[in-house]
């Protein structure tokens, strides 16, 4: 395995991971309150990223004779990764943190948008990374 194989396969992984988290995060019910995303949003962000990393496995997998191994597949469920990709930052630039005389702590570490923001950004330079490559030929 050569290291451009290698970091289109980590690439898929950390999207596919902050599908996830940003899933499991938005679900609690505190994230809906601190947040001012319709449920729209939230479900486009999910439902696009399962869609693209999917469709990216499959396109990765599949044979170039199959219709799922066709550059069609490719650029399809890349659209839908940078459509997960633009609907998370979307959702960042709508959190709110708690403000007011009620609001409370902070609570425990990595809880806050740091870490929303942090996997934003990877899954940006993920899909980046697997654009190039992409585009470069070399998948």
């Amino acid at each position: 395995m050569n290291t451009d194989t290698l970091l289109v396969a980590v690439a898929t992984g950390v999207l596919a991971l902050v599908v996830v988290a940003t899933y499991l995060r938005l679900r609690r019910p505190h994230a809906t309150r601190r947040s001012l995303v319709s449920p729209f949003v939230r479900r486009l962000h999910t439902g696009a990223g399962v869609i693209g990393v999917l469709a990216w496995i499959a396109f990765l997998a599949a044979p170039p004779s199959s219709p799922l191994g066709t550059s069609l597949a490719g650029v399809i469920a890349l659209f839908f990764c940078w459509l997960m990709v633009i609907a998370g930052f979307y959702l960042l630039g709508r959190w709110r943190e708690s403000r007011g005389r009620h609001a409370g702590e902070l609570g425990p570490r990595g809880t806050g948008p740091v870490l929303s923001a942090l996997g934003q950004v990877i899954a940006l330079a993920a899909v980046l990374w697997l654009t190039w490559a992409y585009l470069n030929s070399m998948v």
